[in-house]
C-alpha cells in the first residue's frame, strides 16, 4: 500500500521510523512527502529512509498526483479556528480516490459530517485515531468492539499542556515557565496559546461530540474558558487545600441537543481526573447500556500518535483488501 505524507514533523518521523520496523509484516510504502518547510519528495518506488526534498509542489492536488498513493496520511498541525488546510488537503485526496488517515483533529472538530459523506459516496476509508488520544484507541474502540452502544456524554481531561502548566505553579514555578516547560517536552501545539486558552481542549470536544454524537457541531460552540486567569499564587492556595485545577471537557445529550464545554475545575486530588499527571490523559464515557467507563493514556510520547496512525493504516488495508 503506497501512502503520500502530508506533512513531515514529529509524528511523521516517527511513522516512517515504525513503518521501516514492521516492513516485513505491513509492507507500506511512501512514495511522496509535502512539507511546507523541506519541500517536496516523490519516488514511486519508495522514498529513501532520508528522502531528498525538492521544490515544493505548487499545490496539494499536484503532489498527490505526483505521489499516486492509494492513502494519503494527513500530519499537518493543528488550526482550531477552521480547521484548514487539513479539510482541503483530505477533500483534494478523495476526489482522487485515495483512502485518508489523519491525526489531525481540526477537520474531525470541523467537517467531521461532511467529510464521512464524502468518503461514504467515493467507497473511500477515512480514519483518525489519533486526533484526541495520542493513539489510545477511542474511536476504532467505539466503532470495532461496542456494538449499539449510545453515549450520553463524556467528561474528559485531554490537554496535557495545561496540566504540565498547573503542576509547574503548585511546585512554585510561573504560568510562563509551565508553559516554556511544556514546550521543551514538545507537547504543546504550534501556538501554546491554543492549549492554555482551552482551543485545543475545545476541538478535541467538538471531535468527540461529532464522531461519537452525530452533534456536527464545532469548537466555536464549546463554551470554553482556559487556565489564563490562574496564578502561582491561587494554584498553591489549592494545593493546601489537598485540591488540584484540571482543564476538563464535558459533553452532554439533552432533550433539545448537545452541552459542549471546557474549564478550569478544582477538583479533589482523590478524583480519577485528577490523578493523571503530566502529559497522562482520561476520557470517560456515559452511556445508556454500560454506565461509566473509560480510556487513559500514561505519558505519551509521539511514538504513540504515529502508532495510531499506523493502527488506522493498518484498518485500511484489511478494508480494502
Amino acid at each position: 500500500m503506497k501512502l503520500a505524507l502530508i506533512g513531515y514533523g514529529n509524528v511523521g518521523r516517527a511513522l516512517a521510523s515504525l513503518l521501516r520496523k514492521k516492513a516485513a509484516e505491513f509492507p507500506f510504502t511512501i512514495t511522496g512527502i509535502h512539507t511546507l518547510r523541506h519541500g517536496t519528495a516523490v519516488d514511486a518506488a519508495g522514498l529513501a529512509e532520508q528522502p531528498e526534498f525538492g521544490t515544493r509542489a505548487e499545490s496539494i492536488e499536484a503532489f498527490l498526483d505526483a505521489a499516486r498513493a492509494d492513502v494519503s496520511v494527513e500530519l499537518t498541525t493543528l488550526n482550531p479556528s477552521t480547521g484548514e488546510p487539513a479539510i482541503s488537503h483530505i477533500r483534494a485526496a478523495f476526489d482522487r480516490g485515495m483512502h485518508v488517515v489523519t491525526a489531525n483533529k481540526g477537520p474531525i472538530a470541523h467537517a467531521y459530517a461532511d467529510l464521512r459523506e464524502r468518503a461514504c459516496q467515493a467507497g473511500l476509508v477515512f480514519r483518525f485515531e489519533s486526533a484526541v488520544m495520542d493513539g489510545a484507541p477511542v474511536f476504532n474502540l467505539w466503532e470495532n468492539a461496542l456494538p449499539g452502544l449510545r453515549v450520553l456524554g463524556f467528561t474528559g481531561a485531554l490537554n496535557s499542556t495545561s496540566k504540565v502548566v498547573i503542576e509547574t505553579m503548585e511546585t512554585g514555578g510561573s504560568f510562563d515557565f509551565g508553559v516554556a516547560t511544556a514546550r521543551s517536552m514538545g507537547i504543546t501545539e504550534g501556538d501554546g496559546a491554543y492549549d492554555v486558552e482551552g482551543w485545543d481542549s475545545a476541538a478535541k470536544t467538538a471531535a468527540l461530540a461529532n464522531v461519537l454524537m452525530d452533534a456536527r457541531t464545532t469548537p466555536q460552540e464549546v463554551s470554553t474558558r482556559g487556565i489564563t486567569r490562574l496564578t502561582p499564587e491561587r494554584v498553591q492556595e489549592i494545593a493546601r487545600q489537598w485540591k488540584t485545577v484540571r482543564l476538563i471537557s464535558r459533553a452532554r445529550r439533552t432533550s433539545s441537543g448537545f452541552t459542549l464545554r471546557v474549564r478550569a475545575e478544582v477538583l479533589d486530588k482523590t478524583d480519577i481526573l485528577a490523578m493523571v499527571p503530566g502529559t497522562s490523559n482520561l476520557i470517560l464515557f456515559h452511556t445508556d447500556l454500560m454506565g461509566t467507563f473509560g480510556t487513559i493514556s500514561i505519558e505519551p510520547l509521539v511514538q504513540q500518535t504515529a502508532y495510531g496512525v499506523f493502527s488506522d493504516l493498518v484498518n485500511v488495508a484489511r478494508l480494502i483488501r
